[in-house]
């Protein structure tokens, strides 16, 4: 009797999750708000089946789910699979949640507003949401408990392998608990998989129909009236199957730089910035969706929750109209004007005015004697208050009056504020005596604003610097800004309110229209008009930080992908003054070989000649890096004259400027101290500045990204949106470019994709622990290295032979060396069997999960992985692709066009490849030109330092970086591949200039570019 119930309660969970029967699975009853915090506890789902005893803590879920078999008949077998899974008390807060959220629908008025019927032609928005919920309710009247148990497997069975969109250690974003990683969980990547054949079914770059199931689910987890894919789609411009596909790996924790090299099919070959603009609006999306539920949780606990309040709530597609529409109903705001009107109880008059103004009497609401109500005029007045009300927050009204504002020109304007002018006035008068420091600041403020002190343009025009720039003066109270929206717009506007949407459905006397043209204007001056105020301010500084912080990603990246410099032994010098100069002479491969410290502009410059030539020589020393700090000038001065005097013969020395932003910090930091302990701050910062020319990347990853030195109005962004996006292009180059595990720091290993410091420190006690890792295998046995961590960063992780012979072992006195096969194989690491070999692909950039394929493609070409990089190898490659193709080559080897590219490329890149060879390097020189040699009209060739929102800063060799302005880049003068970028050039590029204009006294100087330098 017991195992028919059984069967078919597990039919029905398999119809739940595969066809569209978690539509009922809302947000409400996922995430909870603040005032309901203490219904999220495991004895709720007891109340069906009553006990003895009320609470058992310490059963857990066995307990409650073998009571339910006894009394229901209805077992839970979802569960049984989770008991020996680490079961979690957390799991049954679902149905809790479910039924409070039920039972305040199903007890909800849907009268509860006296103007339900007013909003004529916007009121049905709504109705798909109730009939949803009435439907879930009949569903569930005859079989409360089997719903429930449905609910709670789905919910808690999200590694089970038919949910195509969860994975091992997966969550929703923003609204699930984080399942952590289970690390007894099957490693295997060579067996066929759903998820592995969901890829191949949407690959190839075809729109695929993505399962209506899926898109329902997603709008119920969200429960807001729009379609997440949809708006998404059309927020960002990407098609929906590619924002499904998105969307999905996200949930299933998939890290951006995975995403675009190994599931290039699913997202269409989009690159990280575009994926990254896409997951931002995602989280954004989701963020509104939580703040929704939770005002709507508050609006309920207050009493003045009405069903067409919440259908307006859950209809806002962006925080600024979530905010109109809830600002009137916070706590601590006076009560407005139309709430106070609504006290009153003129909610029936204004209605009545609308649907029935040929009967409507307003002396029958007149109560002499009452504040508000003494009059028929004060009666009038609370009606206009209301219908004001009811205006400014119809969905359709302000799609309208957007839409005029669209068409008509609408501007931005600034002028000086009166308060600085003031502080102007008083600093003119008081010019004799004598300034502080921070007067002697503000008035180099006032200055800096002078273009803003009259500006005016147009919404549509202004560029995102300016916007900044205004924001700035503004929060310093220097300017004053305004929005500026034509008269037409207002008589246009309340044309069209009086004559069409806002007209009484009868005959209404004369003194009622007035009522209700009083209505339309003291809505559109009184809200309206300070709605779109702000909706066009926020717009502009929100579009205007995306464009700086992608600015910041641009210089961020390329940056950090300057070429190394290999091969030779490098002076870093971190110039100074008083202190002197700070010498640190560094091996090959970035190892200390000397620091010192030399007085070079001092007395005595002959000894601390004979000092630097001894050093240059001892080491063999021919490079010299230069920080671009005080004393920058004097000191490449210095090393010039030498090297024109041939002092350092027999060597061949030339040297190099380079950006020392943050060495000064980052030499008292934490790492810093760990890795040189024994140093001096300032002989530290020299060090890194060497290392930042031998291997930029592995050095600037120590650094926080904002202290580089990159990029403007740092302090004008959202600093969180700053740090986010920074961080994200620094895992996107250390994984794109690779890190071999064997030699890399600890520091490197944090931003690899699916590493964070914890595992990074895991990796590095087991390598000092167990000695290098033979192969990708072995990353497996490290603590809290699940299937999810090792299937993000197996692929940007290489095992390089060479390396490894290199890396010698020596265990501490006393310490035994496990047999790698039973190293960690403790807890969670069961039945791991590890070999221990080396596997040639390891080298390679090619996923671990598709070491099959690539098998089956090298057996194809006649080829074996001891050919790797070899000569033979990609003759025999290029002659197979030539001929059969790829997409036929890709079915025949049974994986997608893109995946064989990939392991094509993998198998025909040279051992030690690197990506960033493609890059410049820094420019070395031996002579130096001073900024009085300039003249207008020079063709000089230089790097760019820096690029801002309007124009690129060029480093010409002067000690000045000459500014080329936007309006000179044009896209005849640029290649072909970079006319697609916004500002098209970024830090690290060569370009040759033009001088337009030479500015000695103020230190400026104008460029024309000529072009840009491959």
């Amino acid at each position: 009797m017991m195992r028919r119930p059984r069967t078919v309660t597990a039919k029905a969970v398999k119809y739940e999750e595969n066809e569209n029967m978690d539509s009922d699975l809302s947000f409400s009853q996922i995430v909870s708000s603040d005032e309901d915090g203490e219904e999220w506890r495991p004895p709720e789902p007891k109340q069906k089946a009553p006990s003895k005893t009320p609470r058992a803590p310490g059963t857990g879920e066995k307990k409650t789910a073998t009571k339910t078999n006894a009394k229901t008949k209805q077992p839970k077998v979802p569960k049984e699979p989770k008991v020996p899974r680490n079961p979690k008390p957390r799991a049954p807060r679902k149905p809790a949640v479910q039924r409070k959220t039920q039972g305040s629908k199903s007890s909800k008025d849907p009268a509860a507003s006296g103007l339900a019927g007013i909003n004529m032609e916007g009121g049905d928005e709504g109705k798909t949401q109730t009939g949803c919920s009435e439907e879930e309710s009949t569903q569930n009247s005859g079989a409360s408990i089997r719903m429930k148990e449905e609910r709670v497997s789905f919910i808690v069975s999200e590694s089970h392998p038919t949910d195509e969109w969860a994975d091992e250690g997966s969550s929703q974003t923003g609204f699930r608990v984080k399942k952590e990683e289970s690390a007894d969980d099957d490693f295997t990547f060579d067996e066929p998989c759903l998820k592995k054949q969901k890829t191949r079914g949407i690959c190839q770059g075809k729109s695929t129909v993505p399962p209506p199931s899926k898109n329902q689910s997603l709008r119920n987890d969200l429960n807001m009236n729009w379609d997440m894919i949809e708006l998404l789609s059309t927020l960002t411009c990407v098609e929906r199957w590619v924002c499904q596909n998105i969307i999905a790996l996200l949930r299933e924790e998939n890290t951006v730089p995975f995403m675009v090299r190994y599931r290039k099919e699913m997202i269409n070959h989009m690159d990280a910035d575009a994926v990254r603009d896409v997951q931002m609006v995602y989280e954004e999306l989701c963020s509104l969706a939580k703040k929704t539920q939770s005002v709507i949780q508050t609006l309920k606990k207050d009493g003045v929750l009405t069903t067409e309040l919440e259908q307006n709530l859950r209809s806002c597609r962006s925080a600024d109209e979530l905010d109109h529409m809830y600002t009137p109903y916070k706590k601590g705001s006076k009560l407005t004007k139309a709430r106070r009107a609504k006290a009153l109880g003129l909610e029936e008059a204004a209605s009545a005015l609308m649907t029935t103004p040929h009967i409507l009497d307003l002396r029958a609401w007149v109560k002499p004697g009452t504040e508000g109500l003494s009059s028929v005029e004060e009666v009038a007045t609370g009606v206009e208050h209301i219908l004001a009300d009811l205006i400014a927050k119809d969905p359709e009204t302000l799609t309208y009056v957007k839409t005029l504002c669209e068409n008509s020109f609408v501007t931005l304007q600034s002028s000086v504020s009166k308060s600085a002018l003031k502080e102007k006035e008083q600093e003119k008068s008081a010019q004799g005596q004598k300034k502080t420091g921070a007067e002697q600041n503000k008035s180099k403020d006032f200055d800096k604003f002078h273009l803003y002190f009259d500006f005016t343009c147009n919404i549509q025009r202004i560029q995102p610097h300016q916007t900044l720039a205004i924001n700035r003066g503004e929060s310093l109270k220097i300017l004053t800004v305004k929005v500026n929206i034509p008269d037409r717009v207002k008589s246009e506007f309340t044309r069209w309110c009086i004559n069409s949407r806002w007209r009484p459905k009868t005959f209404a006397r004369e003194e009622l229209h007035a009522i209700i043209r009083n209505a339309v204007d003291d809505s559109y001056k009184r809200l309206i008009l300070p709605f779109l105020t702000r909706s066009y301010r926020t717009k502009l500084t929100s579009a205007a930080e995306k464009e700086s912080i992608a600015m910041f990603v641009r210089n961020l990246r390329q940056r950090l992908l300057v070429c190394p410099v290999r091969g030779c032994v490098i002076m870093g010098v971190d110039p100074g003054f008083r202190h002197g100069c700070k010498l640190a002479i560094l091996s090959p491969t970035s190892q200390i070989l000397h620091t010192d410290v030399a007085y070079l502009h001092n007395s005595g410059q002959q000894r601390e000649a004979d000092k630097l030539r001894h050093l240059m020589i001892k080491y063999s020393c021919t490079k010299v890096v230069i920080g671009n700090g005080t004393a920058c000038r004097e000191t490449e001065s210095f090393f010039a004259d030498l090297i024109s005097r041939r002092y350092f013969h027999p060597l061949d020395v030339s040297y190099c400027i380079t950006n020392e932003a943050g060495a000064s910090i980052y030499s008292v930091s934490p790492e810093a101290v760990k890795e040189m302990p024994d140093l001096d701050p300032n002989l530290r910062s020299a060090v890194s500045i060497g290392r930042r020319v031998q291997d930029p990347l592995a050095e600037l990853v120590k650094i926080d990204p904002k202290h580089i030195g990159i990029g403007t109005y740092q302090h004008d962004v959202s600093a969180g949106a700053l740090k986010a996006a920074l961080d994200g292009v620094v895992e996107e180059c250390v994984s794109f470019v690779g890190v071999d595990i064997n030699i890399c720091s600890e520091i490197l290993m944090r931003h690899v994709a699916g590493l964070n410091a914890g595992r990074a420190r895991s990796i590095a006690e087991w390598r000092e622990q167990n000695g290098p890792f033979n192969n990708r295998e072995q990353l497996k046995l490290v603590k809290g290295m699940g299937p999810k961590t090792y299937q993000q960063c197996a692929g940007f992780i290489r095992i390089n032979p060479q390396t490894l012979n290199s890396v010698k072992f020596i265990p501490e006195p006393g310490q035994t060396v496990p047999e790698k096969p039973a190293a960690k194989r403790g807890k969670g690491k069961t039945g791991v069997n590890i070999p221990t070999s080396l596997n040639p692909l390891d080298q390679t950039c090619i996923h671990p999960e598709s070491y099959h394929v690539a098998q089956r493609f090298l057996s194809l070409v006649g080829g074996s992985v001891d050919q790797i990089g070899s000569v033979s190898l990609q003759q025999c490659v290029e002659s197979k692709v030539k001929a059969s193709g790829i997409e036929e080559l890709a079915r025949s080897v049974d994986t997608t066009p893109e995946t064989l590219k990939l392991i094509v490329d993998g198998l025909t890149q040279p051992p030690g490849f690197d990506i960033r060879q493609n890059f410049g390097q820094a420019d070395f020189k031996r002579g130096i030109v001073s900024m009085s040699d300039l003249r207008v009209g020079a063709v000089l060739t230089g790097r760019v330092d820096n690029t801002a929102l309007f124009g690129a800063f060029v480093d010409i060799g002067v000690g000045r970086s000459g500014l080329i302005h936007k309006s000179n880049i044009t896209l005849d003068k640029l290649p072909a591949s970079q006319r697609r970028r916004s500002l098209v050039l970024g830090p690290g590029e060569r370009v040759e200039v033009r001088v337009l204009n030479v500015d000695v006294q103020r230190g400026r100087i104008g460029l024309d570019l000529i072009r840009v330098l491959q």
